[in-house]
């Protein structure tokens, strides 16, 4: 059964960085499309950086506007994770974090939240000025 498990929230001030982790297991597939979103007090969830693979060598990263340069989605060499490095971090980064997965390619619906079949159950980031 696929299974996703976010850890790595905590706080930090404004300017700081924390790094995000998202353990998978269950899929078994070099065809994905994963990534994280964040969902703030009283907005819709939004996506922030989705990391896909078509099932050949070429892996690929596409970020959300707002965190283009400051937020890296990776994953390490031999490990089931996924990770989100975030720099210069903004109050208004302040939000629940989401590991999502889906086996399906999305194309231009990769930040659509209903494309995503599979959830982890969030991580907290506060970010105080």
């Amino acid at each position: 059964k696929e299974r996703l498990e976010e850890s790595g929230g905590g706080s930090v001030q404004v300017g700081g960085s924390l790094r995000l982790s998202c353990s998978t297991s269950g899929f078994f597939t070099s065809r994905y499309c994963m990534g994280w979103f964040r969902q703030a007090p009283g907005k819709e969830r939004e996506g922030v950086a989705i990391m896909y693979s078509g099932g050949a060598t070429t892996t690929h990263y596409d970020y959300a506007d707002a965190v283009k340069d400051r937020f890296t989605i990776y994953q390490e060499n031999g490990k089931n994770t996924l990770d989100l490095q975030m720099n210069s971090l903004k109050p208004e980064e302040t939000a629940m974090y989401f590991c999502a997965a889906t086996e399906y390619m999305l194309g231009s619906r990769q930040f659509d939240i209903d494309e995503y079949a599979h959830w982890g159950q969030g991580t907290q980031v506060t970010v105080s000025s």
